[in-house]
């Protein structure tokens, strides 16, 4: 019993300590989602020179995009046009930080840390980028031509966009991970003994290298990191270990190599890891070795039980109670929306004569969010009447009749995710 006390006084602090730093960086999502032109990234990241790929680590860096939307981002990037290089610097670059991350980590781990995941995601990016433009063909291009800017969605500039965007499909988009990343991070703070890793000798070089065998097929979104990075480093590990895991973490995982490698050929795939290993390592390293260790201590110190915040204690209960009370909505909100696509499917298969009017091909639907997103953003059309996607399959049936397949093309890609065409 008392470890359950200890294990749910636990929980509450990290969610507390990382709640409001949380929720303004989901504001700051929804500002660049409504205000930043949709086709601005394609616009500048067309070229294979230094600066195309020094631009794409720039503009995925504060995107709060995870494994979910970075990868249909990243490869829709470059089938529209931006070159390979470019392509791989946004995809290195974009999950290691974002701008909750970065607050999150400013929260928990200090202002130091807080600018060094920037800075390595940074030189990790236009690492792999380069390193990717000297190995492809000058005359190498993708086979899709770049998208008619007049056939862009842009969404609303209003206050209820910049809302709905930050406060339900962000939520949705990490909730799953984000609280996978909390329970686990109480775990480790509750079973794991103070100084652990000093006393195991599993610090220095050892460290990072076991860090980053675990860290590279784990799956874990930048900001869901921070809470069990705080953790680990209170009880012994190096912060030159825990940069390692913070990079490999949320930037790599066994489902983002297989459609790397899938998409951008095994060569990119080689060099995106072996830029991450190496400049996870070289950071690791300078963190441990030329850096004062004072300037890595966790902002929050759980030790017998307390818990020391920078900002008021009601400022942080306040916005732990928000945070999970949107956490408990998305969470309804995608069981209601995977029970009516399964009603649906079920009206749709007892009628023979009722059958899709189109069938399209969509690439990047990973999760039963994605899915729910695509049906409705293509339900929200004129002229569909209905929408059914199959992660499976990659497809999706339109019902309804004179459907514009450039409209629905362009719907599609500002979901986020990878229009393949018609499928016969």
């Amino acid at each position: 019993m008392d470890f359950v006390i200890r294990y749910f006084e636990a929980l509450f602090n990290l969610t507390a300590d990382m709640a409001p730093y949380l929720l303004l960086g989901f504001l700051f999502a929804g500002l660049l989602k409504v205000f930043l032109p949709p086709d601005m990234m394609s616009r500048y990241l067309g070229k294979s020179t230094l600066k195309s790929v020094t631009n794409a680590s720039l503009l995925g860096i504060p995107l709060p995009l995870c494994s979910c939307g970075v990868l249909p981002a990243g490869i829709s990037l470059y089938k529209n046009g931006a070159s390979k290089g470019s392509s791989v610097s946004f995809l290195i670059s974009t999950p290691q930080t974002g701008v909750d991350s970065i607050l999150v980590t400013w929260s928990m781990l200090g202002l130091p840390f807080a600018l060094l995941r920037p800075v390595a995601a940074l030189f990790t990016g236009i690492t792999g980028g380069i390193m990717t433009n000297r190995m492809e063909k000058q005359n190498e291009k993708p086979s899709e031509s770049q998208p008619d800017p007049a056939k862009v969605i842009r969404p609303k500039r209003s206050l209820k966009t910049v809302l709905d965007y930050a406060f339900i499909e962000m939520v949705a988009d990490i909730a799953k991970w984000l609280v996978i990343g909390l329970l686990i991070a109480a775990f480790i703070a509750v079973i794991i003994p103070d100084n652990f890793f000093i006393d195991f000798k599993m610090n220095g070089l050892l460290g990072m290298i076991v860090i980053l065998i675990v860290s590279i097929p784990l799956y874990i979104c930048a900001t869901s990191s921070v809470p069990i990075a705080a953790v680990l480093l209170l009880k012994g590990i190096s912060p030159g270990a825990l940069l390692v895991f913070l990079m490999a973490g949320p930037a790599t995982n066994a489902a983002t190599m297989t459609v790397i490698g899938k998409n951008l050929g095994e060569k990119t795939l080689i060099v995106y890891l072996v830029s991450l290993i190496v400049g996870s390592l070289a950071f690791g390293l300078v963190i441990d070795y030329f850096l004062p260790s004072g300037w890595f201590m966790p902002v929050m110190d759980m030790a017998g039980g307390h818990v020391h915040q920078i900002l008021p204690g009601w400022l942080n209960n306040g916005s732990a109670i928000i945070l999970t009370l949107l956490l408990i909505y998305s969470f309804y909100m995608q069981y209601t929306d995977h029970l009516k696509s399964k009603n649906q499917m079920k009206e749709v298969s007892q009628f023979s004569m009722d059958v899709p009017a189109l069938v399209i091909g969509v690439e990047g639907m990973t999760c039963e969010h994605c899915k729910a997103k695509v049906e409705n953003g293509l339900r929200n059309q004129p002229n569909i009447t209905n929408a059914i996607a199959d992660t499976e399959n990659n497809s999706v049936e339109l019902y309804g009749k004179d459907l514009d397949l450039n409209r629905i093309d362009a719907i599609v890609r500002e979901l986020g995710y990878i229009f393949k065409g018609k499928v016969n």
